[in-house]
Parts: structure tokens; C-alpha cells; sequence
């Protein structure tokens, strides 16, 4: 790393008073920064930090080296921000996507491939929560809460669970009027689910936990649709999934009032970083267009 990089690490560590702190923030290892630190005192011949188990903070050297490190980083990253903002996006972009999704973004992304015809496209269709930065996606689309805070998230839409039967099981087994009715029933069970075999209903104090069961237990929200369907069970789907076969009346669905009032957001995530490629820029824009304007329209 250059010098530039030396003191980037070295105003982030100052700013965050601590190393593992500047590294979430500059997506290193804080053995990297500990190791970029050392390089920088060495090259200035003065010592930065004090450190205790506890605290970093700075000497003398290193709050006279402080503003004036901030304010050289600062107009460096407005010169590259510049640049990128003329660049023209091109090059390959690393996306990864839930395959429960995927049947949903594929439009989007051929939309997106002939808008931006300099830009290639590498999308990996998993439901694993990978790592960008150690596996080099440039972004992902996640339908979750998200705990990583050392990633940059954009909405993209709201995402309702639905749990649904075709006629003909509902007519055998009858029509659950409850969620507790669902136990005396054939569930099929979505491995994606943290317990595949309890389906939450309501919020808050109103919150029901159930426990079902079912012999047919599925890691894809599709299958899980085409054996509600075919009369195996009732299914619990991401909304998203099964408009179309509940519009034309080949799935009901049922117990839509217990459904929770906080539904599970949809994201696309990014890494933090100095400055934002122009090709990953265009990307998140893209997607927040597309999908902000899609829920305006169906509100």
C-alpha cells in the first residue's frame, strides 16, 4: 500500500480509537492495520498511539499529524470521486442474490445488462449469506435483518410471508381459521427458515409461535409452492412468489390477517469503501429505481 493508504488507516484508527474499529470500517484485518500503523511510525520515526488493552489514543505526534492527515484524505478521495464520477461504467460486477429470488431479478438484470452494455455481469443465485468482501462480490440482494454493520444497505421493497393451500387439500382437510389450527394440519416446511417447523403470526405481545410438521421439507420456496399446489400440504411462501397462482385461483390464501405486521425487508448491500465504483453506483441505483417505483405502483 501506498502512503496515501498509510494515513487513511491511520485517521480511521484515530477517529475510531481502536484498530478492529478502522479495520470493519476499511474492510481489513486489524492485523493489517496494526501492520500499516507500525510502517507509518516507522517511516516518521515518532510513535502515534499510546495503547492499552482498553483504549487507543493519540500522543503529541500523532494530534499534530491528525487534522492535517484528515484534510490530505479527504481532498485525495474528492479527486478520485471526481474522476470516478466522469468514468463510464464498465468492467465486471460481482452479485449475489437469494435463489428464491432469482426468478424475480432476472428481468432486472437483463434490463440492467442492456442499459449498461460496458458492464459484465457475474451473478451467483445462493442462498448462503456469503462475505463480499472476502469472496469479491461487488454487491448482494438479501431479504433479511441485517446485522452486518460494516455493510452499506439500500431498501429496495418489503417482503410478506403467505401461507397457502390449493382448493382441492382444503377441501379435504379443511380450512384453518387459526394459527393454531395449522398443527392439526400437513405442513410443508421451507429449509431456508431459521425452525422450518414454527411459523411465527403477529408481533409484539400479540405474537404466536407454531409448531407444525410435514413429511415434505424443502430448501426452494418454488418447490415448496408446486407441492402446495399439487395438494400435497399448505406452504408458508414469500409473497413474491405466488401472485399469479393466487389469482387464478389455483392456491388460497389463508390466515392473511395473523400475518405479522412487520414484514421482512429486502436489501441490496455494499461494502464500505472510500469511493464507489461507478459500475456498483449505477447498479444499487438501478435496483432501487426499479423496485421503490414497482411498490409505488402496487400500493
Amino acid at each position: 500500500m501506498d502512503r496515501i493508504e498509510e494515513l487513511r488507516v491511520f485517521v480511521a484508527v484515530a477517529d475510531l480509537r481502536g484498530f478492529a474499529q478502522a479495520g470493519r470500517r476499511l474492510s481489513i484485518s486489524p492485523a493489517q492495520v496494526s501492520k500499516l500503523i507500525a510502517r507509518l511510525e516507522d517511516r516518521l520515526n515518532s510513535r502515534l498511539f499510546n495503547r492499552t488493552t482498553r483504549d487507543v489514543s493519540l500522543t503529541d505526534e500523532g494530534r499534530a499529524l491528525h487534522a492535517r492527515a484528515r484534510v490530505l484524505v479527504e481532498e485525495y478521495d474528492q479527486l478520485e470521486r471526481s474522476a470516478q464520477e466522469t468514468a463510464k461504467p464498465r468492467g465486471l460486477l460481482k452479485v449475489s442474490a437469494p435463489i428464491s429470488f432469482g426468478m424475480q431479478l432476472g428481468p432486472t438484470l437483463l434490463d440492467f445488462a442492456s442499459t449498461y452494455p460496458d458492464v459484465a455481469l457475474d451473478v451467483s443465485f445462493t442462498d448462503r449469506l456469503v462475505n463480499l468482501v472476502d469472496e469479491g462480490f461487488d454487491a448482494a440482494v438479501r431479504i433479511s435483518t441485517l446485522r452486518d454493520s460494516s455493510l452499506i444497505a439500500r431498501k429496495l421493497a418489503n417482503v410478506q410471508a403467505a401461507t397457502i393451500a390449493a382448493p382441492q387439500y382444503l377441501a379435504k382437510r379443511g380450512t384453518p381459521q387459526k394459527p393454531d389450527d395449522l398443527r392439526a394440519h400437513e405442513a410443508i416446511l421451507d429449509l431456508n427458515m431459521a425452525d422450518p417447523h414454527i411459523w411465527v403470526f403477529g408481533t409484539g405481545s400479540k405474537r404466536l409461535d407454531v409448531r407444525v410438521s410435514g413429511r415434505l421439507r424443502f430448501g426452494n420456496p418454488y418447490i415448496s409452492l408446486a407441492a402446495a399446489r399439487a395438494g400435497f400440504g399448505i406452504a408458508r411462501v414469500p409473497d413474491f412468489v405466488a401472485p399469479n397462482n393466487l389469482k387464478n385461483g389455483e392456491l388460497v390464501r389463508l390466515l392473511e390477517k395473523y400475518e405479522p405486521a412487520a414484514p421482512v425487508t429486502m436489501y441490496v448491500v455494499y461494502p464500505h469503501t472510500r469511493h464507489l465504483a461507478s459500475k456498483v453506483r449505477v447498479f444499487v441505483d438501478f435496483l432501487v429505481e426499479r423496485y421503490v417505483k414497482s411498490n409505488a405502483e402496487n400500493a
